[in-house]
């Protein structure tokens, strides 16, 4: 039995003296970077470098691992050398005001365009006002007024020479042109007279009227031509003097962004509309009568149309930007139209458009957490629908939900360079590549974040770096070497292997920050490895309430286990559970009973529905073990009922299928199992162990029942041998161990194991195909031999003085008897 215990090295891997060159922390240098994610880094790095449409990034791993933090660092690093983003402002659309205009600027330039159109337009309302109110501009519209009262005055005189004719005269006065009838051809007629005239002379002045209105025609179209042309010409004045004061000084910002094709197009706009609303600057608008019902115009509004919305500034950044959006809803993500309240009515203009981070990570990197994105109604479609495109639309969310919503703004969508990283779990990763064909056109780069790492020297060293950046970054006390160590065969019992380190970066920073809490209780100035084994202590005992009281279950022997002796058909069994952070192995006790039958082995834990698929499957695989083993020449004619006794809650995996397997194996041969060892492990239908999860745990959970019972210096619990790379036992029991009051024994075969549980050798099969004699699995096949035989049944019929007697052949006597 010797040859399969474990060696006290073989329990843990500690960390030797010489394998890192430090006295302390602070003799690191700092690390940059993260550790053991080669294949992540190099996809990463790829998926930045690379700029063609499609190749986003998606950062799979579990929790802890050090994706976000990566993400910062690698994006921060990389925008270091790209260029500054343009800055984006919105500006009023005239011709379509629901549709504001979008222009760029070189970076920082933006904010100094708003400054000086604001100053402009200001300026401009004060220099209209005194330009159309100076000698030059009343001379000009005087000079045109005479000319359109000469030209009047001439059409009037040859109005009058046809008047004559009729006996007419046309005089100008406040009311217009009028024509006036004479008297006797010469003189005006008075309004009595008018009004004293005969039917016969009222209807002969009527004809003549008529006539004139005939052969005046055209010279009253004449006179209304000059009207207009006096109407248009006084507008020329207006606008040539206006444009020409609009034009000089909308100048200077026309050559500071000459190159500027867009704005030089909206400073196009802006000087027509100027022009075109010119009265708007002169000054003299007359005010209305105030209507205490009705909401009253600022003045001032109309000027609103000329401002600048400073979309995006970009004049602080000295690199491309980075964003890390934790809440990415729709508006948040793709920006937003903000409306203002006015006299109770909801209003909105171009100057209430608001960024979204794809806005702010324009031209740089947008990181994204999958969850909360997945999670957001319409965010992904956005996300997806802006790449798709390559341009950001400002989107109204009633429009997503297909409500009917009043009219609002529809900004020109900006154009869009960036690159997205998601970081997200490898489930949801699976989903979105199986289910959405445009995610894997978008999504074309996916770095998986491993959560382990090799325990070799360069990780270790980075582990030690690792730990130095945290005691600058976070202002802790230093570790020293012993610390580390201790630091670093934490990670390994966290990887569960002690070739690896974990990779869950979290957990290890809040070791640190718990150790350099305790260092600082104790009054010492350096982190030592005591001020580690504290923080992990007080970390479990906080934790550690249930198992506390399983523990207590079972030393008041609620919990039914045998920890010493033999018993045929009973074993010890281990299972890992626990709560939120904790988890411990708990000890079970398996049963077994087998009888003549034919159901097999039957799982009562499946039967009452407490048992999972892959506990199911475990137990079916009993059956191909047995069947392999000995019923080659023979059915195998067995019922053996399995169960997990004491056990409501329910299990799931196949680690106590060997277990089973062996209690299985005890009843048929009739030969009893040491209580004293706990078995853990898997198995195939050939026998051969296979390894099993959370054998940590399960050691010292066993251990712990045993310490609470008494230790007798032969317990221990049997392991698969693949599982020996994952021991990292803790203190206690490896003292135990090497006190001798403990042990551990790993096995390969069903073979191996029985003989350790019964102290009875497997047996081979010889020459003669028959088992050696007196093994376990000579007396299995003899007992499955003396099942698999059918019972003899005869039954006669004899006449007596009563009737008729059946006697029962090939039953025991006292069954005949009882019969």
């Amino acid at each position: 039995m010797n040859k399969y215990e474990l060696t006290l090295d073989q329990l843990t891997k500690k960390c030797d003296d010489d394998c890192l060159h430090f006295k302390t922390t602070a003799d690191l240098t700092p690390l940059q970077g993260i550790i053991g994610q080669g294949k992540a880094y190099k996809a990463i790095e790829f998926g930045l470098s690379i700029k063609k449409k499609g190749y986003n990034i998606y950062i799979s791993g579990s929790w802890g691992t050090g994706r976000k933090s990566y993400a910062k660092l690698i994006t921060e690093k990389k925008a270091m050398n790209m260029r500054v983003p343009y800055d984006w402002v919105y500006v009023n659309n005239f011709s379509k005001l629901n549709e504001p205009l979008a222009i760029s600027f070189d970076p920082g330039t933006a904010k100094f365009f708003v400054s000086n159109l604001e100053r402009t337009i200001g300026f401009l309302r004060k220099e209209v006002e005194k330009v159309f109110s100076s000698r030059d501009y009343e001379n000009a519209r005087n000079k045109v007024y005479q000319e359109y009262l000469y030209n009047t005055e001439v059409i009037i005189e040859k109005l009058n020479v046809i008047g004559d004719k009729y006996g007419f005269k046309f005089s100008q006065n406040e009311r217009g042109l009028v024509t006036i009838p004479l008297k006797d051809d010469k003189e005006p007629m008075s309004e009595d007279e008018y009004n004293n005239l005969t039917n016969e002379e009222y209807e002969e002045l009527k004809n003549k009227s008529n006539k004139l209105s005939i052969e005046t025609i055209d010279l009253f179209n004449k006179l209304r031509q000059e009207e207009l042309n006096y109407r248009q010409r006084l507008k020329n004045i207006d606008e040539q003097m206006g444009r020409s004061v609009v034009t000089f000084h909308i100048a200077n910002i026309r050559e500071s962004f000459k190159n500027n094709e867009g704005l030089q197009a909206y400073l196009d706009s802006v000087v027509e509309d100027i022009v075109n609303n010119i009265e708007k600057f002169k000054g003299n608008q007359t005010q209305e009568a105030a209507n205490p019902f009705v909401a009253q115009k600022n003045p001032e509004a109309f000027f609103d149309r000329y401002k600048v919305n400073l979309f995006i500034d970009n004049s602080g950044a000295d690199k491309a930007p980075v964003v890390f959006e934790t809440n990415p809803s729709l508006y948040n993500l793709v920006g937003s139209i903000e409306y203002k309240n006015e006299y109770g009515v909801m209003k909105t203009d171009f100057t209430q458009i608001k960024p979204g981070a794809l806005h702010q990570a324009n031209g740089g990197f947008l990181i994204l957490q999958a969850k909360d994105l997945l999670s957001s109604p319409y965010s992904w479609k956005a996300v997806k629908r802006a790449l798709m495109n390559q341009h950001v639309a400002i989107e109204n969310l009633g429009k997503e939900m297909g409500l009917i919503v009043s009219q609002t703004l529809k900004p020109n969508p900006i154009p869009l360079d960036i690159k997205v990283i998601i970081v997200g779990d490898q489930y949801t990763y699976n989903l979105l590549y199986h289910y959405d064909e445009e995610f894997r056109k978008l999504f074309k780069i996916m770095a998986n974040f491993d959560s382990e790492m090799p325990r070799n020297e360069d990780n270790m060293n980075k582990m030690a770096r690792f730990i130095a950046t945290h005691c600058i970054k976070e202002n802790l006390k230093h570790f020293d070497k012993s610390a580390v160590y201790r630091i670093i065969e934490y990670a390994t019992r966290l990887a569960d292997n002690q070739g690896k380190l974990s990779s869950h970066l979290n957990n290890l920073v809040e070791v640190l920050y718990e150790a350099d809490s305790w260092a600082e209780v104790y009054g010492d100035g350096v982190v030592t490895a005591e001020h580690v084994e504290k923080s992990l202590e007080e970390k479990m005992n906080r934790a550690n309430m249930y198992e506390e009281k399983v523990l207590e279950m079972f030393k008041d022997e609620i919990y039914l286990i045998d920890v010493d002796g033999e018993k045929v058909g009973e074993i010890n069994g281990l299972a890992v559970t626990g709560t939120g952070q904790h988890r411990f192995g708990k000890p079970s006790k398996i049963t077994v009973s087998t009888y003549r039958g034919k159901s097999g082995i039957v799982n009562i834990e499946r039967e009452a529905r407490t048992s999972g698929k892959i506990h199911d499957k475990g137990v079916m695989i009993l059956t191909g073990y047995l069947g392999h083993q000995y019923a080659q020449d023979k059915p195998l004619a067995l019922t053996a009922s399995v169960v997990f006794e004491q056990l409501y809650s329910g299990v799931d995996g196949d680690s106590a299928s060997s277990t089973e397997l062996y209690a299985i194996l005890s009843s048929l041969a009739d030969k009893p199992i040491k209580q004293n060892i706990a078995v853990t492990g898997s198995v195939n239908q050939r026998g051969e162990i296979q390894p099993i999860g959370g054998v940590n745990e399960k050691i010292e959970g066993f251990f712990k029942v045993c310490k609470l019972k008494g230790l007798t210096g032969d317990q221990g619990v049997m392991i698969p041998h693949q599982n020996v790379r994952n021991l990292m036992l803790n203190k206690e029991v490896r003292d135990a161990v090497e006190e001798g009051k403990f042990h551990v024994y790993s096995v390969e075969t069903i073979d191996q194991g029985i003989e350790i549980l019964t102290g009875v050798k497997a047996g081979r099969i010889q020459k003669n195909g028959l088992y050696t004699k007196n093994s376990i699995h000579y007396l299995v096949n003899e007992k499955l031999n003396e099942l698999a035989k059918p019972l003899p049944v005869s039954i006669k019929n004899e006449e007596d003085s009563k009737g008729k007697h059946v006697e029962i052949a090939g039953l025991p006597e006292e069954t005949k008897a009882k019969k």
